[in-house]
């Protein structure tokens, strides 16, 4: 059996595997009653729908929160290697430090933490 024969094979058969288990769970699924509105923060009644528009101070917070998990994302590596690298790497991680800080400070001054 060459290469090419044992590739189409085995394409084959992933075919095959793929179209079972699709097969089964179309013939296993129960039947679907769509629900009109479901509870979907902490079991309480929705006074809105889920995918309702959210305000856009959100999405201020949300970058903030991931600026500061890139924070921790470069903080960690940096705490493995900052003996190696010397009083460059401190210097480094607080330039880094800073600038997020100035970020942090002009969100809050332009009022985008503020929630009135």
């Amino acid at each position: 059996m060459n290469g090419f024969t044992a590739a189409l094979s085995l394409l084959g058969v992933v075919a095959l595997a793929i179209v079972g288990v699709y097969g089964a769970g179309w013939a296993l699924r129960f039947p679907s009653e769509s629900l009109v509105a479901a509870p979907f923060g902490s079991g309480l009644e929705p006074v809105e729908h889920a995918v309702s528009r959210f305000h856009v101070r959100w999405y201020t917070i949300t970058m903030l929160f991931l600026a500061f998990d890139m924070e921790m994302v470069f903080m960690y590596p940096w705490t493995l290697v900052i003996s190696a690298m010397g009083p460059s790497a401190v210097i480094e991680m607080f330039v880094f430090l800073a600038i997020l800080l100035a970020g942090v400070i002009y969100a809050w001054r332009e009022g985008a933490l503020r929630w009135t």
